[in-house]
This record gives structure tokens, C-alpha cells and sequence, in this order.
């Protein structure tokens, strides 16, 4: 398991306000659509990073997590796990405090790289379902 209730707790609870969320566009068939909803509701921003730079529910997107001229406090990854490890890396490069793979996005590599660099990180689970699973929203 690659992510434990306190971890997953804590990333969504304590970890900050401002998730970036790699593959959000605005097609609303897509999990990454439907998950940033849910995050909203439980009062984040989510900034939609992908290479159309779409504007979803309301937030400026941009082409990469380098392209965000705040700060990021958790990116939420909903890419093809091939790529995920070059994002989770990027993450640490911005400063993020957590990073989240989403169900079926596995990289046990960049998983370690990103805990040994102090990152909080969640791999192979659903935002969208454990945030009531764990009585959160």
C-alpha cells in the first residue's frame, strides 16, 4: 500500500490549499474533471496543469507545474504512469509539500525519490474516493 490513512489524511487535510492537478482539462467525462470538483467542495484551489492551459472550474490552467507563478502546495497526477516519475520530480523541483498518483498511476521509483526528498506522497489511490471514505466532504 502506498499511502497510509494518516498520510492520505494529512495530505488532505494539513498539506495545504492549492493542488495542482496534472491532466485536468475540462472534459468532464475524465476522473481528473470529476476529482477537482470534489476537491473544490472540500475547499481547494485546484489549478489545472496541462498542455492547453484550459481554464476548469474556474482556474487558470498552465502548460507545466513550472509554468505556476504561485506556489503549489500538493500536485495531483492523472497521467499515464510512464510519465509520472519526470512530474513527481517536478514537484519537488517547485517546492510541493505532497504529491498524489492517482488510481493506477504507479512509479515505485519516483514514489521513494519523492519521500526521501521529504515530500508526503500517495500513489495508486483516489483523491475522489477517499475523501469520503474518510469522512472528509
Amino acid at each position: 500500500m502506498y499511502g497510509d490513512d494518516a498520510t492520505i489524511r494529512q495530505i488532505l487535510t494539513a498539506s495545504g490549499d492549492t493542488w495542482a492537478v496534472v491532466g485536468l482539462s475540462g472534459n468532464p467525462e475524465r476522473a481528473a474533471y470529476r476529482v477537482a470538483e470534489k476537491l473544490q467542495r472540500l475547499g481547494k484551489r485546484v489549478v489545472p496543469v496541462h498542455p492547453k492551459a484550459e481554464t476548469v472550474h474556474g482556474e487558470q490552467g498552465y502548460p507545466s507545474l513550472a509554468e505556476i507563478p504561485f506556489p503549489v502546495d500538493v500536485v495531483n497526477v492523472f497521467v499515464n504512469s510512464a510519465h509520472a516519475g519526470g512530474i513527481a520530480d517536478q514537484a519537488v523541483a517547485i517546492g510541493a509539500k505532497a504529491v498524489w498518483f492517482q488510481l493506477d498511476v504507479i512509479d515505485e521509483a519516483a514514489y521513494d525519490r519523492t519521500r526521501e526528498a521529504g515530500l508526503l506522497m500517495v500513489m495508486d489511490r483516489s483523491a475522489g474516493r477517499e475523501i469520503p471514505r474518510l469522512g472528509l466532504g
